[in-house]
C-alpha cells in the first residue's frame, strides 16, 4: 500500500512539474493580441517619425503587429525591404534603446542617418544572387511588410527568400509577416505569374514557409479590412496608399472611375502571420 502511495506521489509530483514547464513555454509565446510594451508604444508616438507614415498607424496597427510577432528591445532584427521606412522609423530606435540591432535590406535610408536620434542601422543587400542576410544562426527576428507579392513574380525568389531568412534565424526565431490577403477567393494568375493583382493566398505564403524548414506558430486578426472588396481595376494598388486611378497609375483615368470608394475602403485586408524556425 505505502509504495501506491509512494509512486502515486511521485507521478502527481511529474505531472505537476511537466504542467509547470508546458505553462512556462506558453507564457513566453506572444498571443494572438500580445500587448506592446512601454518602450515599443513610445516609439509608434515619436513626434519625429514622418507625417505620411503616422497617418498610416490606423490601418497598420504597428504597435500591435510588432507585439504580436513577439518583438523585444534587446533583439537583433533584420527588416527586409523597408521601402519609404515606415516600420524602420519604429525599429530601429525601439532597439536602440535596449540595446538591440536594426537590420535592413537596401540602401541607406538617408531619413534615419541621424544616429543620436534613430539609432545606428546596418544595410545588407537581398536580390535573387545575395548571400547571407547574417551570419547562421545570428537574428532573432526576420520581418517583411507586404512584400511577397513581388517574390512571386520572379523565379525561385520566394523559396530563396524563405531560405535566407530561415538561414538568419537563431533556432526558436521569429519570422514575421504582413501580406495583402486573398483569401478566401484564390489568387489572380496571368500567363505564369500568381497573386498579380498583389493579393496572396496563405497556403502560398505557409507552403514556401514550410519548404525552408519554418513553421506557422499563430495568426492574427489585426490587419483585417473587412471593407476591402478585393476586386479593384488596377489591383490592390487602387486603394491607399498607393490609390492609382489607371493602370500603374499611368495614362487617363477610365471614365466612372470612382476614387472615393476606394479611398473609403482604406487600406488592404491582410494576413499577420508569425512563423517559428524549430529549436
Amino acid at each position: 500500500m505505502k509504495s501506491h502511495t509512494a509512486l502515486a506521489a511521485i507521478c502527481t509530483i511529474a505531472l505537476l512539474s511537466t504542467a509547470s514547464v508546458t505553462t512556462a513555454a506558453f507564457a513566453q509565446t506572444p498571443g494572438t493580441t500580445a500587448q506592446a510594451d512601454a518602450g515599443l508604444k513610445t516609439a509608434v508616438a515619436n513626434k519625429d517619425r514622418a507625417e505620411a507614415h503616422k497617418v498610416r498607424d490606423a490601418h497598420r496597427h504597428p504597435a500591435e503587429t510588432l507585439a504580436f510577432f513577439g518583438i523585444k528591445p534587446n533583439m537583433t532584427v533584420i527588416e527586409i525591404a523597408p521601402g519609404s521606412g515606415y516600420y524602420a522609423e519604429i525599429l530601429s530606435p525601439y532597439l536602440k534603446s535596449g540595446g538591440g540591432r536594426y537590420i535592413a535590406t537596401g540602401s541607406a535610408m538617408a531619413s534615419l542617418s541621424d544616429q543620436a536620434k534613430w539609432g545606428v542601422q546596418s544595410y545588407v543587400p537581398f536580390n535573387a544572387t545575395s548571400g547571407p542576410l547574417a551570419p547562421a544562426g545570428s537574428a532573432d527576428m526576420v520581418v517583411t511588410f507586404r512584400n511577397i507579392h513581388n517574390w512571386m513574380w520572379q523565379a525561385n525568389m520566394l523559396d530563396k527568400a524563405m531560405a535566407d531568412f530561415a538561414a538568419a534565424l537563431k533556432p526558436g526565431g521569429v519570422l514575421g509577416v504582413e501580406e495583402h490577403r486573398a483569401d478566401p477567393r484564390s489568387e489572380k494568375v496571368e500567363g505564369t505569374r500568381s497573386a498579380t493583382d498583389g493579393y496572396v493566398s496563405k497556403a502560398s505564403i505557409v507552403a514556401a514557409a514550410q519548404r525552408a524548414g519554418l513553421v506557422l506558430e499563430a495568426e492574427s486578426e489585426i490587419n483585417a479590412n473587412p471593407k476591402d472588396s478585393k476586386d479593384h481595376p488596377f489591383g490592390v494598388w487602387t486603394l491607399p496608399p498607393n490609390s492609382w486611378t489607371s493602370p500603374r497609375n499611368q495614362g487617363e483615368t477610365p471614365a466612372g472611375f470612382d476614387a472615393a470608394k476606394y479611398k473609403a475602403m482604406g487600406e488592404s485586408d491582410r494576413h499577420t502571420l508569425r512563423f517559428r524556425k524549430p529549436a
